[in-house]
């Protein structure tokens, strides 16, 4: 089993490595995949060394899985290559999430869309995997009719720059700006690019990748995507309107019984969800559990999860585990 890691001295790329590592994948080769100018230089992946190499040298390799994290552009040009040698990527960008042809998956919920003829498979957008995780169970007992989301996204999810850009403003350094305004004690409703109708890419990701998920288009979703001064973890408050009616304790339990869902909604402890305790765990954390009393059959969410893992390597590599252990790959 041969993995070659592309973007693997990025942000996403560090923490895939990080949880392979935890996880224990089982690999006879890794191939560390970066920039050209990174090539030659070296990486530690469970106390050993190992040298970066090309794009092209990877896919000369002919790894049996490819796990992408270097932008849209790379995965455009390159997952085709790699699929061309037989290798299967499983790529985090946005290139390929819509694609018809492509598969959309989170393996929790829709694994069992994948086969054998999936050699490009998307990773969804890290705000609609922690959003379809506590939704998915939900839907299935009551079935939504509208959903509205506002989150509260990290600075991590921009990506290095904008961590540090949070750094120097914390420390009182001028350096570069990567929002068009500071982050630090501020926030900003402009996540990703603005669109012609108004929203963000960020904003459209949320309405149009949970109906590819959960198979199903039949409700609406609008969304508002804020970006907050949190070094990691993103978090969503999230109003559903269900066809059939529900009781609280009912909605506790089946989400308590969610394989990755930890509930969290202990309120007369102070016990919620927040991005500092979701730090460094796969888990997706729901909490505010508690009734729209403003409209019929409603409910009110509070959804927080580290978006470098779940929200990214995490399910990369949870994607990666499903295809070995169902032999598709």
């Amino acid at each position: 089993m041969k993995i070659a890691i592309v973007g693997a001295t990025g942000m996403v790329g560090n923490v895939i490595l990080q949880v392979l590592a935890e996880r224990n994948f089982e690999m006879t080769e890794l191939i560390p995949v970066a920039s050209e100018r990174s090539v030659g230089k070296h990486i530690s992946f469970k106390n050993k060394e190992y040298t970066i190499v090309s794009l092209q040298d990877a896919v000369n390799k002919q790894p049996d899985i490819a796990l992408f994290s270097a932008g849209g552009d790379t995965s455009l040009e390159w997952a085709p290559k790699f699929e061309a040698v037989g290798t299967t990527v499983i790529d985090n960008s946005s290139a390929w999430r819509m694609d018809p042809e492509k598969k959309l998956v989170v393996p929790e919920i829709n694994g069992d869309v994948l086969t054998n003829n999936d050699k490009i498979i998307a990773n969804p957008n890290c705000s609609t995997i922690q959003l379809v995780m506590a939704l998915a169970p939900l839907h299935l007992k009551y079935k939504m009719k509208r959903v509205v989301i506002s989150t509260y996204q990290s600075v991590s999810g921009t990506g290095v720059k904008a961590v540090q850009q949070l750094n120097n403003e914390e420390a009182g350094i001028k350096g570069e700006m990567v929002y068009p305004h500071p982050i630090g004690r501020n926030a900003l409703p402009h996540c990703d690019i603005f669109l012609d109708n108004g929203y963000t890419k960020e904003e459209m990701k949320l309405v149009k990748e949970p109906k590819k998920i959960l198979r199903d288009t039949s409700f609406s979703i609008t969304a508002t995507a804020v970006r907050i001064p949190t070094a990691g973890g993103h978090s969503e408050a999230v109003n559903v309107q269900f066809i059939n009616d529900f009781e609280i304790e009912e909605v506790r339990e089946l989400l308590s019984a969610t394989p990755g869902v930890i509930v969290q909604d202990d309120i007369k402890n102070n016990i919620y969800p927040m991005p500092i305790t979701a730090h460094q765990k796969d888990e997706v954390f729901v909490g505010r559990i508690r009734r729209d009393e403003s409209q019929e059959n409603s409910l009110n969410l509070w959804i927080v999860s580290d978006n470098l893992r779940k929200g990214a390597a995490t399910n990369a590599v949870q994607i990666a585990e499903y295809l070995v252990e169902n032999k598709i790959v």
